[in-house]
């Protein structure tokens, strides 16, 4: 663990496991714990500061949320995606953001729009670093979420952000994202304010594939650097 996680106030949770589940899940969405990283029980426990089985109850349920999974002879790692599980994530989530977009130019309140349009002034004077640009692009994503005003679409939302952090650096630490996300996200929340619900759904959506492409150069670089890295160690 390291400071930024320290600084979580334990007494805000309602049990031991629930701290545990919630400094956990901080570490693997924010990229300390990266894909494939053993989580050992133990050492974990001994990291959190609690016992052992708060820790495994915690521990469980990131391996149902599919963050982690059981592999023979490692036991539990943090979650690896496939190319195909990378195409099939995005496709998902371009999806349901457009329809979050269009319910949001539907349902939005005039308490909703303030926040996104302070939202994206905030996004605008935001320095490049890209953690920084992680969490709020966050939590611009999840005012659209709110603004849908449905339960159950921010719940199915929540999990594929959540698959995304899996993958490793976030696409807004390529350069020249940050400011095309951000026109993107200006064109969208314009949508939203004038009630244009087909054009907020088209333009998420394109947001999204557009962070798409993004991620597919970064696995390829990522792919180049192993293959060189095999070659040289051959």
């Amino acid at each position: 663990m390291n400071d930024e996680t320290a600084l979580l106030d334990r007494d805000r949770f309602a049990s031991a496991a629930d701290y545990a589940y919630a400094m956990l899940r901080r570490e693997i969405v924010e990229g300390r714990f990266s894909p494939g990283r053993r989580m050992r029980e133990i050492e974990l426990a001994q990291l959190l500061g609690i016992s052992r089985t708060p820790t495994r109850q915690a521990l469980s349920r990131l391996e149902i949320e599919g963050l982690l999974d059981l592999r023979p002879r490692m036991g539990l790692v943090v979650s690896v995606l496939d190319e195909d599980a990378v195409e099939e994530l995005y496709e998902m989530r371009a999806a349901v953001e457009g329809t979050a977009a269009a319910m949001a130019a539907r349902h939005a309140s005039p308490r909703d729009i303030a926040l996104l349009t302070r939202l994206l002034e905030q996004e605008a004077a935001l320095t490049p670093e890209p953690n920084a640009l992680y969490r709020h692009n966050r939590e611009l994503h999840e005012a659209i979420h709110t603004a849908a005003h449905n339960r159950y679409l921010g719940k199915s939302l929540n999990a594929l952000h959540d698959a995304i952090a899996l993958l490793g650096p976030t696409t807004l630490a390529a350069s020249g994202r940050p400011a095309i996300a951000h026109a993107e996200h200006a064109a969208i929340i314009q949508a939203i304010v004038e009630r244009d619900d087909a054009r907020a759904e088209r333009l998420a959506q394109a947001h999204i594939l557009g962070a798409l492409e993004v991620r597919r150069g970064i696995l390829e670089r990522e792919r180049k650097r192993d293959r060189g890295g095999d070659s040289e160690g051959g």
